[in-house]
């Protein structure tokens, strides 16, 4: 007898834990996980950000696309374009359709020798294929993402940027960035 409960004394030091480890205790509910707290706590951050982003850029397209077409603009439904490509190159939302006011009235008045040169761009010598790809281009060019042009444009002020584009009117800054403030605040450009 005695070697039986030797053998069962020491089989317990074996089963006894793996029963504990296997078998949940009954009656205690699991506490969440930190990690997930914290996981939720930032997704729930990141959501709202996003959420406030996404009503900047629907309200700064709405704001281009309202006065393109007060304009009777050639231009119009292109809001979404413009506000895209100024987000991805890093450059004032407001610059090219401003640039667009000032150089062809909005398209309205285009470079005729070339196709969709609405932003005078090159002194009106460049030919696009269509106003989204003259969109894309000058607005890699103003954020320095051209690297034929970036010396010219990278790392720049908005009104440098300005200077550069257009150094033979000497107001020219000044007067692109008057359109610029007048799109924010919706006003009609006189």
């Amino acid at each position: 007898m005695n070697k039986q409960k030797i053998i069962q004394f020491l089989q317990s030091f074996v089963a006894i834990p793996m029963l504990a480890v296997a078998t949940p205790l009954v009656g205690v509910t699991s506490l969440p996980s930190p990690t997930v707290v914290i996981n939720q706590d930032i997704m729930t951050k990141a959501s709202m950000i996003t959420t406030q982003e996404v009503d900047s850029h629907k309200d700064r397209i709405i704001k281009v696309n309202k006065l393109l077409a007060s304009y009777d603009s050639p231009l119009e439904g292109y809001g979404e374009k413009f506000v895209v490509e100024a987000d991805k190159n890093n450059i004032d939302w407001r610059l090219l359709v401003a640039i667009a006011g000032q150089e062809s009235t909005f398209g309205i008045h285009s470079c005729k020798k070339v196709s969709n040169s609405f932003l005078g761009y090159g002194s009106c010598k460049i030919n696009f294929k269509s106003v989204d790809e003259a969109i894309e281009r000058v607005s890699a060019s103003l954020g320095g993402n051209n690297e034929n042009t970036a010396k010219h444009y990278d790392g720049k002020t908005t009104k440098q940027i300005l200077r550069k584009y257009n150094s033979v009117k000497p107001d020219y800054p000044n007067q692109v960035i008057r359109i610029m403030k007048m799109i924010d605040n919706n006003e009609d450009i006189v």
